[in-house]
């Protein structure tokens, strides 16, 4: 077990904390989250970092969504048998760092080292960015090449201060955090959806009762898919509350609003894996207060 120092990883939250940063507890001496929902208890309130802090030496997460922020991980490789692909087998490229290199090469554009940077337990390095107003970029895996990955919304990065067994993350530049250039971010943005066609369940009963549920489930169905930009996941979380609500009292079936409720997360451009955790989360709410409609 690494050496944890409880008053220094609690400095260190409460610092990340007054810069803006959305804080929460990982598992002392590891970098997995030491509480569930994560992302929605991160907070910025002392009080709160305080009192849990004070409780146990915990590790310190970042949640970056809520933060804003836009951190690009450039990694070191784990064993010598973890070489660069053919693409980035290029003279002198040995991890992360010099895969941004050359990436910053081949767009003319300078290496972005002017901003907030953390070294990792294994040597490598946090690039921390500003995100760009008016939009959510996701997490990515590899996707501006070899040994980078970044972590946006519905993400997390190991804070300076946390100590894993892999080593002691610390602050290497301290500084303000600059914007995201745009270029990093041109790379990081989604490919455009093509056009959607509407999620619905036609009406295949004429009685009111079936004419009921299947409105109520296409109106939560449209509630996904006209949600605003930064609104799916909420949008996505209160209509499976209220069909959860249905489905507890017996009048539609779990898996088939599960089904719907997915498809319709994907066409405004949700991650399943995300979206499935959101539905049996509004799922299990929704069951505390069954509803049934009358024949």
């Amino acid at each position: 077990m690494p050496y944890l120092d409880g008053p220094a990883q609690l400095a260190a939250a409460l610092d990340a904390a007054s810069r803006g940063w959305h804080v929460f507890p990982l598992i002392p001496g590891d970098k997995r989250p030491a509480v569930r929902d994560w992302e929605n208890r991160a907070t910025t309130d002392a009080k709160r970092i305080t009192r849990c802090w004070t409780h146990a030496p915990y590790n310190i997460g970042i949640a970056t969504g809520p933060s804003r922020l836009v951190v690009v991980d450039l990694d070191t490789p784990k064993d010598t048998d973890d070489t660069p692909p053919a693409a980035w087998a290029e003279s002198g490229v040995t991890d992360g760092a010099d895969v941004l290199a050359v990436l910053c090469e081949r767009h003319g554009q300078p290496f972005p080292a002017d901003t907030h940077t953390v070294r990792t337990g294994r040597g490598g390095l946090h690039l921390y960015f500003a995100a760009p107003e008016g939009e959510e970029l996701r997490n990515t895996q590899g996707k501006l090449g070899w040994k980078i990955d970044t972590r946006a919304g519905g993400g997390y990065v190991v804070a300076a201060g946390s100590v894993a067994l892999t080593g002691r993350y610390t602050t290497a530049y301290r500084s303000l955090v600059a914007p995201l250039p745009g270029w990093l971010a041109e790379l990081l943005r989604p490919a455009p959806l093509p056009p959607q066609k509407p999620v619905t369940v036609p009406l295949t009963t004429r009685d009111r009762r079936g004419k009921f549920l299947t409105a109520a489930l296409n109106a939560e169905l449209t509630r996904v898919t006209t949600s605003g930009e930064h609104q799916h996941n909420n949008a996505l979380y209160i209509a499976a509350v209220a069909l959860g609500q249905l489905v507890a009292g017996g009048e539609l079936d779990a898996y088939e609003v599960t089904e719907k409720l997915t498809e319709a997360a994907l066409s405004v451009g949700q991650g399943e894996r995300e979206a499935h955790r959101t539905i049996a989360s509004g799922l299990r709410a929704g069951a505390n207060r069954p509803r049934s409609v009358a024949a």
